[in-house]
């Protein structure tokens, strides 16, 4: 199994048996739903709302290898907690709290990447979004290639209406502008 899909497959169970929801977002959905790139790490959202972090992050602490001194410290402040697989590719989990996030992992689909792995990944427009407010050249190069690999496919008024509020918070009115030109809206 490719290295990547393992790790991916092995924090899966993790959480899985633990019943907490989650999906994988970055390089493994933009494999799933655009072109297909290089990718080195597993990204995945894991919902722990406010205030009850500590409980998942010494939980998967208990099991996964830290690749960072004070984890939890760092997860804490950043809501990011950074791990590794037992076959050392670098995992990052999103700790998700806001009702988007919620939102994002309630739409996840699972995925079958090849026989024996299949992964909770976010839909395409949620993707999308994603990437728009991430808004760096590589998040813009992938919404193009999920634009194309999905053409008549892709709900563009869900991903217009969940980019407007995140757009507005950043203050870059921009990203609703390219969006539209991608989307052709």
């Amino acid at each position: 199994m490719n290295p990547l899909f393992k790790a991916g497959y092995e924090i899966q169970e993790f959480i899985q048996k633990q019943q907490w929801p989650f999906c994988f977002i970055g390089g493994l959905a933009v494999l799933c739903w655009g072109e297909v790139r290089m990718t080195q790490d597993v990204d995945l959202s894991l919902l722990t709302g406010f205030g009850t972090e500590s409980t998942y992050i010494d939980k998967l602490l208990s099991s996964f290898d830290s690749r960072v001194t004070d984890a939890k410290v760092f997860a804490l402040e950043n809501r990011i907690l950074l791990l590794s697989s037992k076959n050392d590719v670098p995992i990052d989990v999103s700790l998700a709290g806001l009702p988007f996030e919620e939102k994002v992992i309630q739409r996840a689909v699972s995925f079958e990447f090849d026989k024996e792995c299949s992964l909770m990944v976010c839909s395409a427009e949620d993707l999308i979004v994603l990437k728009a407010f991430a808004n760096r050249s590589r998040d813009w190069m992938d919404i193009e290639g999920v634009v194309i690999r999905q053409e008549g496919k892709l709900d563009n008024s869900y991903i217009l209406e969940q980019v407007a509020p995140l757009a507005e918070v950043k203050e870059s009115p921009e990203i609703i502008d390219k969006l539209k030109i991608l989307l052709k809206n």
